[in-house]
């Protein structure tokens, strides 16, 4: 029998970690690139299985749009370049980056380049959940339960990122107290470590 979470736990922010970054050549646009950044991709977490919505209105992306940054491993003080553009196509958030000209960022940028670093993660938050229970299914018949559904969530950075949860598709949060399968919290420890040294608690 799965554990309910609170919805403050539900609240705290996440990160979602995806794959696929596309270079765009041409002159000036040589810093630019196309990535993934989310997707419908069930994911375990430790109260069960969640899902991000990426239907009609339900990412909200007017903060990406507006400011939106490009880190390096969710350090907010490792700002690396900037989201140009977000938008949603096929199930999936998309987004056009381009970073920054400086040391720090040059040192992510060449080894983003040279495919070194591929991991790329998104820390969000959750406004509405759907809960449906095993064997039922969502209201808009397109999943089926146990799992929950994030109806309404808003995108807030794009990280680049050493060590994903998930080398495709996966989930990692903010450290939790509560008490989580042993596989999840050991995927989850680098990530956890990464939120710490940048400075989130």
């Amino acid at each position: 029998m799965r554990q309910r979470a609170t919805e403050t736990e539900r609240n705290k922010e996440r990160t979602l970690h995806s794959c696929s970054m596309q270079r765009i050549d041409g002159e000036g646009n040589e810093r630019k690139f196309i990535l993934s950044f989310s997707s419908e991709q069930p994911y375990e977490r430790w109260w069960g299985i969640e899902i991000l919505d990426h239907g009609e209105a339900a990412v909200d992306l007017t903060r990406l749009n507006d400011m939106g940054c490009l880190l390096f491993n969710h350090n907010r003080d490792a700002v690396i370049g900037k989201v140009n553009r977000a938008w949603i196509e096929n199930n999936r958030g998309c987004a056009e980056v381009e970073f920054d000209t400086d040391e720090q960022s040059e040192i992510v940028y060449q080894k983003v380049r040279s495919g070194t670093l591929k991991g790329v993660s998104v820390g969000y938050r959750i406004d509405s959940i759907e809960e449906v229970m095993a064997g039922k299914t969502s209201a808009d018949g397109r999943f089926t339960g146990p799992c929950e559904i994030a109806r309404k969530w808003w995108p807030f950075e794009i990280s680049i990122v050493s060590v994903p949860a998930d080398g495709t598709v996966g989930v990692g949060r903010e450290a939790e107290r509560k008490s989580m399968p042993l596989d999840i919290a050991e995927r989850q420890l680098q990530i956890n470590k990464n939120f710490y040294n940048g400075g989130k608690k």
